[in-house]
């Protein structure tokens, strides 16, 4: 009898493996290519902002779209939109932390002075 529980629980967690490993890999291979067209998409936008005059818009609209591609890249490429959360949580917070030490930086050299 015992023999038998455990060839029907090994059963159950090969079937169950199995299961976490089709759901667990993602996007296909044609969701990958989509978010990498979006991806050089936004990189192009950010090569046009350079060559573009916008004033003072363009450090808050370079940052959002920074901003944008790291979400998409970790998110997509990084699997933690199919991960645990508290993985989210580690990479957005060191995001976070990131533009605020960034920022604090730009202030410090008076980058947004408007000289």
């Amino acid at each position: 009898m015992s023999t038998q529980h455990a060839t029907e629980v090994a059963d159950a967690h090969e079937g169950h493996a199995h299961d976490d490993g089709a759901h667990a890999h993602g996007l296909t291979d044609m969701g990958y290519v989509k978010v990498a067209l979006v991806l050089a998409l936004l990189t192009g936008l950010e090569v046009a902002l350079t060559y573009v005059d916008v004033g003072s818009l363009f450090m808050p609209v370079l940052l959002i779209l920074m901003v944008i591609k790291f979400v998409t890249v970790v998110s997509f490429f990084m699997h933690l939109r199919f991960d645990n959360k508290i993985f989210s949580w580690l990479f957005y917070s060191g995001l976070f932390l990131a533009v605020g030490v960034y920022l604090a930086a730009l202030c410090t050299f008076q980058f947004f002075a408007g000289n």
